[in-house]
């Protein structure tokens, strides 16, 4: 079968990840139990047309919050710095559109291959494009190759890891789950001829990782027959290689996007996710300051929320890698009430990162005046400069909040509570 044809990736850019010490950089060949092994690439395919789910658009391009499906899971899988390439198998007539979505929502590592006509095929060509035996190819062979589903967009790096070092080891793993419905084999007539046993049979979900000669040289063996009508890749790799596939429990949400109910129940986890953390966003690394205190104070008061705090004084860079993190609600800490071009400069990097162009992001600015010392004008410019800007950063999908706090008050109250809560 031809190899179809590939893109090349994007740039590297910046991703978030655990500490490369999570697993030591090994090669497999003589790897020592446990270790990640330093060549790690994804396969997504993605050449579905989404006939479970009952509508025209396939469910990998349907949109959730106004973003396509895929674009979450490559999000996923980019945030994990160790992957270092990922490619995607869609049909010819999608290509462009993928293309599209790697380029608005600033996709990184992402290459394309051409999707075969059913999942088999369209695995087995993104395995080529990764192929050293390859013509013309544009990337370099991994020792472990994931495989995901495009639709399955709450994957994290735990699960990763693990399916990661346990094929090191065993040469295949995968994420299984319990079953939630008996399974029943029904006989030629509609009747029941008999059922399994519940506990003794597990889901085989997504992810899954391979050495990758074992995967490859599996679907180089395959029958017709396999690729056609199978959609199990371990089973694969044990038929053909006789690799038993280690196999791991995974977390409820790896569940797959499937039906037009699922999309609902996708966009409410989404929501759910981003609004589970805050940055408090301060000018000073003093840790005695009111930004500082007010993270504190939040975080005694919403121990349900991941509450983190940054300096604003951090490296351009480091500060747009930290917003990657994640987060998509921020209350910045402006005690100078006349500093407004550090407001200015940290919305500035929102608005230039890729963050606004996946949700909304939301922006409370805490501004600390003594009114016994303020005139009445200044604090109607105050709050006519908040509104202007407001207006302003909504055109780039920043929602813009304005706070005025009485510095003479507020803040010596603050200033007590942390130091109480520090005795």
């Amino acid at each position: 079968m031809e190899p179809g044809p590939r893109s090349r990736p994007a740039e590297p850019g910046p991703c978030v990840s655990a500490s490369p010490s999570a697993g030591a950089a090994l090669p497999a060949s003589g790897a020592e139990p446990g270790s990640r092994p330093a060549a790690v690439a994804a396969v997504l395919p993605a050449g579905g047309c989404g006939e479970r789910m009952g509508v025209r658009t396939p469910k990998q391009f349907c949109r959730v919050l106004g973003r396509p499906l895929i674009s979450y899971t490559l999000q996923a899988l980019e945030r994990v710095c160790w992957i270092k390439d990922i490619v995607v198998a869609v049909t010819r007539e999608n290509m462009e559109e993928m293309r599209n979505i790697i380029q608005r929502y600033g996709h990184k590592r992402v290459s394309l291959a051409e999707a075969g006509a059913t999942r088999h095929r369209s695995i087995f060509n993104g395995l080529k494009a990764l192929a050293e035996d390859q013509p013309d190819g544009k990337l370099t062979k991994p020792e472990v190759v994931i495989i995901h589903d495009a639709v399955r967009p709450f994957v994290d790096e735990d699960i990763l890891l693990r399916v990661v070092i346990a094929a090191n080891e065993h040469g295949a793993a995968g994420a299984i789950r319990p079953l939630v419905s008996t399974v029943i084999s029904p006989s030629a007539d509609g009747c029941l001829d008999h059922s399994l046993d519940r506990a003794q049979h597990r889901a085989s979900e997504m992810p899954q990782a391979f050495l990758f000669d074992v995967i490859y040289d599996a679907y180089q063996q395959c029958s017709d027959y396999d690729l056609e009508f199978g959609t199990e890749c371990l089973q694969l790799a044990l038929k053909y290689c006789h690799t038993k596939a280690k196999l791991l429990e995974g977390s409820p949400d790896l569940w797959k996007v499937t039906y037009k109910q699922d999309l609902y129940a996708a966009e409410s986890m989404i929501k759910e996710k981003i609004s589970q953390e805050i940055c408090v966003v301060v000018n000073t690394k003093d840790e005695e300051s009111v930004g500082y205190l007010l993270k504190e104070a939040l975080r005694n008061e919403l121990n349900c929320i991941n509450i983190t705090s940054t300096p604003l004084d951090l490296p351009g860079r480091d500060t747009q890698n930290f917003l990657m993190a994640q987060c998509y609600s921020f209350i910045h800490v402006n005690v100078v009430s006349s500093d407004s071009h550090e407001t200015q400069r940290f919305l500035s990097i929102i608005e230039e990162s890729s963050l606004p162009l996946l949700y909304p992001v939301v922006v409370v600015l805490v501004c600390f005046l003594d009114f016994t010392l303020v005139p009445l004008t200044q604090k109607m410019e105050s709050l006519v400069w908040i509104r202007d800007l407001a207006k302003e950063v909504k055109k780039s999908n920043v929602l813009l909040s304005g706070l005025l706090i009485n510095h003479s008050q507020c803040l010596n109250v603050v200033l007590e509570r942390g130091s109480e809560t520090k005795q």
